[in-house]
């Protein structure tokens, strides 16, 4: 069953009431806490993880319909291999779910792009990524991107591999080197650099998560992990983003 983009229970737009004028274009989430919530309750980890994305259905449904054009969420990292077995499938299952249930997206005319090294992934899901890029890649409302095998530092080497292979074809003047080249050949070629970028659950990291991008984001930190962090918490965030200053090392 697809997901409604009206907010559970909502009787009108008074949560919108909050928000600044000016939104950020692009904000990127870090969906941090989930199986700490699930301990807390004397739950599994997997359980966590089920109750995180009912909150990232709701937090991308809400990001569309008041208009922010880019959201970035990190879904699973190169590290998380590392994590226990039935954990990970238990998160593959869930990804598996929510990828056969993305047309709510297409209706709202969501751009879905999938960053991060697909290889690894099972081919049902690499098949299923493709499939919704494609379906997808007319759309302009909003950028939906997910981070998947996805680490910053591998991202850069990704980038820096492309260029070798010019500058050894002859092709490339490794001396002529940009920044804007290394940005064109990332996996966020075609997508704005971070403006804001929140992480819940009380941690104070990036955790390898577009480090090239967040050169000049604002960072947003709060204790409430994830499955509870509602559209309240996000217009805190984004309140509190339109009260900062962003010179960009001018005056």
């Amino acid at each position: 069953m697809a997901f409604s983009f009206l907010k559970k229970n909502q009787t009108g737009s008074d949560e919108t009431k909050s928000l600044p004028e000016v939104l950020p274009k692009h904000v990127a989430f870090i969906m941090d806490g989930n199986g700490r919530w699930a301990k807390k309750r004397g739950m599994p980890r997997k359980y966590g993880h089920r109750e995180g994305a009912k909150t990232f259905h709701d937090i991308t449904r809400y990001c569309r319909s008041i208009g922010i054009k880019n959201a970035s969420f990190y879904v699973f990292s190169t590290e998380n291999w590392k994590r226990p077995e039935e954990e990970i499938e238990a998160i593959m299952d869930l990804l598996w779910e929510y990828l056969n249930d993305c047309d709510e997206y297409l209706e709202q005319e969501v751009r879905m792009i999938f960053i991060g090294d697909k290889s690894r992934l099972p081919e049902r899901i690499q098949n299923r990524m493709k499939e919704l890029e494609e379906d997808s890649k007319k759309y302009d409302k909003m950028n939906l991107i997910l981070a998947i095998n996805y680490g910053g530092r591998d991202e850069i080497v990704y980038a820096a591999r492309q260029l070798a292979e010019k500058a050894a074809k002859g092709e490339l003047d490794p001396g002529e080197i940009t920044e804007e080249m290394i940005s064109d050949h990332l996996y966020t070629r075609e997508i704005p650099d971070v403006d804001l970028m929140i992480r819940p659950s009380g941690e104070l990291r990036l955790s390898n998560f577009l480090i090239w991008q967040c050169a000049y984001a604002e960072y947003y930190f709060t204790d409430v992990l994830w499955p509870d962090f509602a559209r309240s918490e996000l217009n805190k965030a984004l309140n509190d983003f339109a009260g900062r200053g962003r010179r960009f090392g001018g005056i």
